[in-house]
C-alpha cells in the first residue's frame, strides 16, 4: 500500500473531519474532501500558431484535473482546463488531420519546479527555456524526466463545465459563451471538459530514482508517496 509522502516535497499531515454543518455548501464541502485526496500531476504541450507567421509555437499548461476513463476498447483520458486559455483555443481549433494533437506528461517526484513553471505564465513567460524536452513524430514537446507521456488526439470538441443545459444537450453550443458569462457575473473562473483518445505511450522510465515516483497535489502542496509498513498478521 502506500501513503502520501514529503520525500523531500511536504511533510505528512493527519486527515481531518469535513464538516456536515447545514451552511457548508456542496460546491465547499466537495473541494475541502478533494484536498485531502492525492491527485497526480500532468502537464499539457501543443503548438500554437502564431497569427501573420508561418511557423507553430510550444505551448504548455499544468492540468488542474486529468485521470484515465477508459482502456478497452480504446484508451481514452480526459482533463479540463479554465477558460479563456490559449491551449483550449489551440486544441478547438487544431485540425482533425492531425495523428495527435498534444502530448499529456506525466509528471515525475522531480518535476516540481516544472508543475510550478507551466502553471504560471506571470511569472514564467517562457516555460520550456528551462525545461529540457524532445519532440514526438508530429513535433509536439515531450517533457524529459516524466514518468510517461501520452500522445494524444481529441475527441470531439470540448464541454462547457458552467452550461449543464449544454451538456444535457439542451442549449447549443453558440450559446455556452453567453451563458458563461450570464451564470458566473463575468467574475467567477469557469473550466472546460476535454476527451482524447491515446495513440501512443512515448517514454516510460526504468524503476531508480525519484522520477519514477509520481509527482501528487496534496492539500495545495505538491507531494508523492511511499509505501506503507506491511500490516503486521495475526494469528488466530
Amino acid at each position: 500500500m502506500l501513503q502520501v509522502s514529503c520525500r523531500g516535497l511536504r511533510p505528512v499531515s493527519h486527515l481531518r473531519c469535513i464538516s456536515t454543518t447545514p451552511e457548508r455548501t456542496t460546491r465547499e464541502r466537495l473541494r475541502l474532501l478533494l484536498r485531502d485526496t492525492a491527485q497526480p500531476v500532468a502537464v499539457i504541450t501543443s503548438n500554437l500558431s502564431l497569427s501573420g507567421v508561418d511557423k507553430l509555437k510550444h505551448h504548455g499548461a499544468t492540468l488542474s484535473s486529468f485521470t484515465s476513463i477508459s482502456l478497452d476498447p480504446h484508451p481514452i483520458v480526459s482533463f479540463s482546463l479554465r477558460i479563456p486559455s490559449r491551449m483550449a483555443a489551440a486544441l478547438k481549433e487544431a485540425s482533425a488531420s492531425l495523428t495527435a494533437h498534444m502530448i499529456v506528461n506525466i509528471l515525475s517526484a522531480s518535476q516540481q519546479a516544472t508543475a510550478v513553471r507551466f502553471s504560471r505564465p506571470d511569472l514564467y513567460p517562457d516555460p520550456f527555456a528551462s525545461t529540457p524536452y524532445t519532440l514526438s513524430e508530429e513535433g509536439l514537446p515531450i517533457l524529459e524526466g516524466s514518468l510517461g507521456a501520452l500522445s494524444c488526439k481529441l475527441l470531439k470538441g470540448s464541454w462547457p463545465l458552467h452550461d449543464l443545459d449544454f451538456i444535457e444537450g439542451r442549449s447549443r453550443e453558440e450559446n455556452a459563451e453567453k451563458k458563461m458569462d450570464e451564470s458566473l457575473g463575468g467574475t467567477a473562473l469557469a473550466s472546460e471538459l476535454f476527451l482524447a483518445r491515446v495513440v501512443r505511450v512515448e517514454s516510460l522510465l526504468a524503476d531508480d530514482d525519484t522520477r519514477t515516483l509520481p509527482l501528487l497535489y496534496h492539500r495545495r502542496v505538491y507531494a508523492t508517496c511511499s509505501d506503507l509498513p506491511p500490516i503486521p498478521q495475526t494469528k488466530h
